[in-house]
């Protein structure tokens, strides 16, 4: 099977041409060094290790000497092995901030109950390095989830059919639903923002619609003390913030007020 679907070394270099053409970066894995050298002059922008070689201490060390950023999968793995791939990979010859470390889940197709999402957290606390999702579950919600999570690197398989021959096209996307996907993570890159907690530019016009000021509840005059009776809160919030109520209780006004005007107190 694997025979009747392997690309020829013709095949990279037409591929690797019609992706510079589309301005999309062009990337393959590969298992030994001798095809690792062809992807590199090839012009491959990263060097991807799947997660079956996260293990292979030769073929690391020899990926960590190439001094490319690397794409580092994850599944199966323990932390400890994570650490160790990163190890031999930095002593080899690339910093950690090279790598991208992709969480997975090695079943095809993933069980939604077994993603464990949350490692993309556990690893990126742990070690201090980019992340990403290599997702084999059927569906696009996932990874989506994925980069809310600060995900930088989505990895989804994807089939022009899934009536094409093979074991992997009945859990890819098509192209309609990867274009869907990604339309989604835009929006939602767009959507996360900066972090920073404040009212934004649409909002601001709303705060003194909604947000209420200190009123007189009924008739006060000069010199009358306010109280929790002759006080009250209503909208609009162009007046005096009631989270000054309590510096207002127990003082006299230094002017007369009709019912409903905001207090005006220093």
């Amino acid at each position: 099977m694997l025979k009747k679907f392997e690309l020829s070394m013709q095949d990279h270099f037409e591929l690797a041409k019609e992706c510079k053409s589309l301005q999309i970066g062009f990337l393959s894995t590969g298992f030994d060094s001798a095809n690792l050298n062809l992807l590199v002059d090839l012009g491959v922008d990263y060097i991807k290790i799947p997660s079956g070689e996260i293990n292979n201490l030769p073929l690391l060390r020899f990926i960590g000497q190439l001094t490319k950023p690397v794409l580092l999968s994850t599944g199966m793995s323990t932390m400890d092995e994570i650490e160790s791939a990163l190890r031999i990979l930095d002593q080899s010859g690339i910093s950690k901030q090279q790598i991208t470390v992709l969480h997975c889940t090695s079943a095809y197709p993933a069980p939604i109950k077994e993603v464990n999402l949350l490692a993309l957290k556990c690893i990126q606390e742990k070690f201090k390095v980019p992340i990403g999702y290599s997702d084999h579950t059927l569906d696009t919600e996932i990874p989506i989830a994925a980069v809310a999570l600060g995900a930088s690197v989505i990895e989804k398989h994807f089939t022009l059919s899934r009536n094409l021959d093979g074991p992997d096209h009945k859990a890819s996307l098509e192209p309609h639903e990867l274009k869907s996907m990604i339309q989604s993570i835009r929006k939602l890159e767009i959507a996360l923002g900066d972090g920073i907690k404040r009212p934004m530019p649409s909002e601001i016009q709303n705060i003194s619609v909604v947000r209420r000021s200190i009123v007189a509840n009924r008739n006060i005059r000069i010199g009358e003390i306010f109280t929790v009776d002759n006080l009250i809160t209503k909208r609009p919030g162009n007046g005096l913030s009631p989270m000054v109520w309590d510096r207002l209780i127990g003082t006299k006004a230094s002017k007369n007020y009709m019912q409903d005007d905001f207090i005006n107190e220093p």
